[in-house]
């Protein structure tokens, strides 16, 4: 039997609800062009015009924010300190912490010094295994990764019990403290890259070519598979086989909304990059089987086409709207950024345990936010910074569990199963269990609240929900997540600002992640 409660994500409040009941005034396309002769701007239901998601890797809530706003601020490391009235979060509490918590290895701090790691096992099963039916106490024994040729500072699998604070995460603490955060938001279900990126984008995981281990012989993606027929392939593969089967992309083309997803090294299979911190790492700058709308023969580039020009970036043409990050640059500085971006950073700053680290990662995510500060734009856009899955990294909080699956080959939820009521499988599509791990979730705007955490109940659909909502696409539809997404509006202020959005900036250094003058 559960030793926890089933419970049901908080249902979405549309934003075009939120504009009727006055909390939030339309915003409305023109009828004429932008300024510098850009095409018009497509209606919204909110004042946000740009959505720009940064989707890092492997990270799971209590990894980065264990112990928020307080940072143990050692000598020779960038120090951080709140401001007065800093909320709390949902962390590692005395209660958790040493000796106290019931994981046979007791949580502990992970210094700047040692910001390089092995990855840790985060499959679908094994996460589940290590929850152990809420009782979140079997992190080391199932998915925390032993000494080998890694490093794990002599820890062994004990390591997936390690956390940053505000003195190696510096710049997402001091993002956390001038905008907006979560600490009740989740895996859309439990597993690796490649599910996160397909939930974030589709909410579903469902009617997927059996042609790889990857795949359940329920058609669900629960591993890591390439999309196939990408150039860039050298594995085993799948494609969306359901003709049902939709995602973002596929709604915002119905529109005429422009969007795009920008991947580090799309252009080159042969790029590299290496990290910064520690022994060098080097590895090939994109990686396939994180590029979501590659599995979808509507959204696929599969030779990786260039755009045959700037104005083409975020419209119809020989690209398809998948693009090289050095494009979403090219559309920027041409005063034409997509109203809906996803931003992929190449490997070695991409935030993944193994080959990248948070200091890597800092770098990309503080010098993107950076950079679009000082754009036109800024004043109409929402930067979402969000994750594709928790790496097995240990967090205490046991997620809602809102789809239940009954597959003995691969669920271990409760024994064998992930429930078993079978009006609880969204669709009938098995092998989805979920909301999966806690994972960081951020908005960085204009718009954003300060200094805010938010506790609503939220996954990657709901990232997924707020794009759909603002531009009135509707929903994907065939038994996805955003069917019972939680909102992100609570996140946001949208009313009683005027124009003074547009002054709320925070510039940060890339390296120590602490402010500077822009």
């Amino acid at each position: 039997m559960f030793r926890f409660t089933i419970k049901h994500a908080a249902v979405a409040v549309g934003a075009a609800a939120l504009v009727a009941a006055g909390a939030v005034a339309p915003a409305a396309a023109s009828g004429h062009s932008d300024d510098g002769g850009r095409p018009p701007a497509s209606a919204t239901t909110t004042p946000i015009k740009h959505v720009v998601v940064i989707f890092q890797e492997n990270v799971s809530f209590d990894h980065y924010f264990a112990t928020y706003p307080n940072a143990a601020n050692l000598a020779g490391e960038n120090r951080f300190t709140p401001a007065a009235g800093t909320p709390s979060v949902n962390g590692l509490n005395e209660p958790l912490q040493a000796p106290n918590n019931p994981n046979s290895v007791q949580p502990f701090r992970l210094s700047p010094a040692q910001a390089q790691t092995c990855d840790q096992d985060h499959t679908y099963t094994d996460e589940q295994k290590a929850f152990d039916s809420g009782l979140m106490d079997k992190f080391v024994e199932t998915v925390g990764r032993g000494a080998g040729t890694c490093v794990d500072y002599g820890k062994g699998a004990g390591l997936v019990m390690g956390y940053y604070d505000g003195n190696t995460v510096t710049g997402l603490w001091n993002y956390a403290q001038h905008f907006a955060m979560s600490d009740n938001s989740y895996n859309t279900t439990f597993g690796p890259s490649t599910p996160g990126a397909l939930n974030l984008v589709s909410g579903q995981t469902h009617g997927f070519a059996t042609t790889s281990s990857a795949v359940t012989a329920n058609n669900t993606v629960i591993g890591d598979p390439q999309p196939a027929g990408d150039t860039c392939d050298t594995r085993d593969a799948t494609t969306s086989t359901d003709t049902k089967n939709k995602n973002i992309g596929d709604l915002l083309n119905a529109k005429n909304v422009s969007w795009g997803w920008f991947q580090g090294g799309f252009r080159d299979c042969a790029a590299t990059s290496t990290t910064t911190v520690g022994t060098p790492v080097t590895s090939k700058s994109y990686i396939p089987h994180h590029e979501p709308f590659q599995y979808f023969a509507s959204t696929a580039n599969l030779q990786h086409t260039p755009p045959a020009s700037v104005a083409e970036i975020g419209h119809n043409g020989p690209a398809n709207h998948q693009y090289d990050l050095t494009d979403f640059w090219s559309a920027v500085n041409a005063k034409s950024m997509p109203a809906v971006s996803f931003l992929k950073a190449p490997a070695a700053q991409d935030g993944h345990a193994g080959y990248s680290n948070p200091i890597d990662e800092q770098a990309f995510v503080v010098d993107t936010i950076n950079k679009l500060q000082k754009t036109q734009d800024w004043k109409s856009t929402a930067v979402i910074l969000a994750y594709d899955d928790s790496d097995g990294w240990y967090d205490h909080q046991m997620s809602p569990i809102v789809n239940q699956s009954n597959d003995p080959t691969v669920d271990a939820l409760a024994g064998t199963n992930c429930g078993t009521n079978a009006a609880k499988v969204l669709g009938g599509y098995q092998d989805r269990c979920g909301y999966g791990p806690r994972l960081p979730l951020l908005v960085i705007s204009p718009y954003a609240k300060s200094n805010f955490v938010d506790h609503t109940t939220t996954d990657q659909t709901s990232i997924l929900r707020f794009i759909e909502d603002n531009w009135g696409t509707g929903r994907i539809g065939n038994a996805s997540f955003d069917e019972k997404a939680g909102t992100l509006n609570n996140m946001f202020s949208f009313s009683g600002h005027g124009d003074d959005h547009g002054s709320r900036t925070l510039f940060l250094d890339p390296k120590t992640g602490q402010p500077v003058r822009g």
